[in-house]
């Protein structure tokens, strides 16, 4: 009697190249960039939604800074009992502010979320790299909407008038969120470059500070030493405030539009590559 003997089949080792490892940006096509930006866009919302103390700065910063300026600088610059007449000069710049300082925030998100070891989560996801970062800037962007509408309904209170129309006014306010997007990658980068969310803080306030009040935003450079008025006409918040300030009131607008612009396609292509790659490479 014999005996067959049967070799078992050789066992297949399973493939690992599998969803999980699609990780790659070519081959992720338009659709799924969109599909995970909304998806991480909606988790984000969420994540805000649980923590609405997350939004005191948005309701409350646009409040505090106009009624500051408006009754503390107001009848120094334009003349006691001429605040109105500042209004119409600071809320358009303010507009160019709000996005500088969520801005920050941003960045001191992004530490936050790696100490948390959320980004790794993200990362080790079969999705493109660069969506969890620009599904942050569109719920910021958002953000920053809110608060320039408050901006405004205080302004509106304290006597603003829009002397153009409401297309104007709302291509001022498409100008900021682009420029304010753009300024989200530069504090994108400090929060994957900086080992701590409080490093992010006081670096951000070091850039903050010259560019704001180096700037147009709350008084005329005219009255400015040489040296600063020539570091103000180079300031893009400068150019985003003209700009504003001319599209809301009527005043000549010059090249202010198209400077703000050219900042904000320039400061996106420089920063946006570099702080994927370091979003991708992180440690």
């Amino acid at each position: 009697m014999s005996t067959v003997t049967t070799k078992p089949a050789p066992t297949r080792r399973a493939s690992v190249s599998g969803p999980a490892a699609v990780s790659d940006e070519g081959r992720l096509g338009l659709r799924a960039h969109l599909r995970h930006i909304g998806a991480l866009a909606r988790r984000n919302v969420l994540q805000i939604k649980q923590d609405p103390e997350s939004m005191f700065d948005v309701l409350l910063m646009p409040i505090i800074f106009t009624l500051l300026f408006v009754f503390v600088f107001g009848g120094a610059i334009s003349g006691k009992g001429n605040q109105q007449e500042y209004v119409n000069y600071v809320v358009p710049g303010l507009m160019a502010m709000m996005g500088m300082n969520i801005a920050m925030g941003v960045g001191t998100g992004v530490n936050d979320d790696f100490k948390k070891g959320v980004m790794d989560r993200f990362r080790s996801m079969p999705i493109a790299r660069s969506s969890v970062l620009i599904a942050k800037i569109v719920v910021e962007v958002g953000r920053m909407m809110v608060a320039i509408a408050i901006l405004l309904a205080v302004g509106f209170m304290l006597g603003l008038s829009i002397k153009t129309s409401v297309l104007d006014l709302l291509a001022s306010i498409g100008l900021a969120a682009v420029f304010g997007a753009s300024l989200m990658w530069i504090f994108i980068l400090l929060g994957l470059t900086m080992k701590t969310a409080q490093a992010v803080q006081g670096m951000a306030m070091l850039v903050l500070m010259p560019l704001q009040f180096g700037s147009s935003i709350f008084a005329p450079p005219t009255t400015m030493p040489g040296w600063l008025q020539s570091f103000t006409d180079y300031n893009p918040l400068s150019n985003l405030a003209d700009a504003a300030r001319a599209l809301i009131n009527g005043t000549p607008i010059g090249n202010s539009v198209w400077i703000t612009l050219a900042w904000s396609v320039g400061i996106t292509l420089v920063t946006m590559p570099i702080a994927v790659r370091k979003f991708r490479n992180k440690t």
